[in-house]
């Protein structure tokens, strides 16, 4: 990426002898919309506190259209936080919280009422300009959490789980309404989430973070199909993992040598005999049989259980040696399937539908993945 908008380059954080952050570097474009993902406590967001200001990074640097800001004060560095909590002030109306910002920066009061108000129209809530902000619904604070931060006309917008005090409804609204107003105003985002759904909907890049470092940066379709590492994988969810050893065959074709059998891998794999890998394969890319046969890669399993979520039923299969295997069948799938819980079946799939995953580990990187 040549002269990126936002540039975080090597960024790392610590606590005494906790390492909360660690080598995070990110390159993001001029209105592009980031996600960044992982486990609680892995370090995503202190990455934003430091974007803020709110943190003060051990290492690296911050740069903001070509200059550095990681040395800037909180009101000077143009990157505004809509928090988790909105952080709104209560004892105010919506509109002077709304014009609290400006009202800091200097900003005489015609002006700032008449940006203040202008912002409060295009998100449509004007109508509660005078409204104490405790008397607004979750999804109307959400809003003016949001007015509050883009009335400052920032370059960049940080937003920390903004949609995680929402009910399940009110959350799925404002991920529209978000992508719509991010996309109309060509703001850069940073969105913290602990929501797979949010970040896969809404994000152009999704970043996964563990331990501190990142492990995977790519688009949601990147992330979701082509894990590269164990930790992506699992973190993802809805994918089974075998593990065994790299064999090669006369042919020219490779496998990998399971608990359970033989598995033949995708053209290009690049590991050698006898190294050690994992597969990965998606939920939806196994199918389930009653009878063996009906795929190159196949492997005898009981069907353990039946778990319904909505218009897919997801197979919770068992291999002989105790390795556990999940399908994801539609509802007319699992009917002409007429398979009871404890019933011997046959999970099987395409070589092209597996991603390799090197079991190697990395210090501190978790697992790499290479082509296979």
């Amino acid at each position: 990426m040549t002269n990126p908008h936002l540039k975080l380059d090597g960024l790392a954080k610590s606590y005494g002898s906790f390492t909360a952050v660690e080598g995070f570097s990110l390159d993001i474009s001029e209105g592009e919309f980031i996600a960044i993902m992982g486990p609680s406590g892995c370090g995503k967001t202190t990455t934003l506190r430091m974007l803020a200001g709110l943190e003060t990074a051990d290492r690296g640097q911050i740069t903001l259209a070509g200059k550095r800001i990681d040395q800037l004060p909180v009101w000077e560095r143009e990157t505004p936080l809509v928090w988790q909590n909105l952080a709104l002030f209560p004892f105010m109306t919506v509109r002077e919280n709304v014009e609290f910002g400006l009202q800091m920066r200097g900003v005489s009061r015609p002006e700032r009422r008449r940006r203040a108000d202008d912002w409060l129209e295009k998100l449509g809530i004007s109508a509660y300009a005078e409204r104490n902000v405790a008397r607004l619904s979750g999804g109307q604070r959400q809003r003016v959490a949001l007015a509050r931060s883009l009335v400052l006309e920032p370059k960049v917008l940080l937003l920390d789980e903004p949609l995680s005090a929402l009910d399940a409804h009110m959350a799925i609204k404002m991920q529209g309404e978000l992508k719509k107003l991010q996309r109309e105003l060509g703001i850069t985002f940073v969105y913290v989430t602990h929501s797979h759904s949010e970040a896969f909907s809404l994000a152009d890049r999704v970043v996964i973070m563990n331990a501190g470092r990142v492990e995977q940066i790519g688009s949601p379709q990147d992330i979701f199909l082509r894990p590269r590492s164990k930790f992506v994988a699992q973190f993802v969810g809805g994918i089974s993992l075998l593990d065994g050893r790299i064999t090669g065959a006369d042919d020219g074709k490779r496998f990998l040598e399971t608990r359970d059998g033989k598995v033949r891998l995708d053209h290009g794999c690049s590991l050698a005999d006898g190294d050690t890998a994992d597969l990965a394969v998606r939920a939806d890319r196994i199918s389930v049989t009653v009878d063996p046969g009906w795929g190159e890669n196949e492997i005898a399993c009981t069907l353990v259980s039946e778990e319904f979520a909505g218009a897919v039923v997801n197979l919770h299969l068992e291999t002989a040696s105790g390795h556990s295997l999940v399908a994801q069948l539609q509802q007319r799938d699992l009917e002409q399937l007429n398979a009871a819980c404890g019933t011997r079946v046959f999970a099987s799939w395409h070589p092209g539908d597996g991603v390799l995953l090197e079991s190697a580990q990395h210090p501190g990187h978790g697992t790499r993945a290479r082509a296979p």
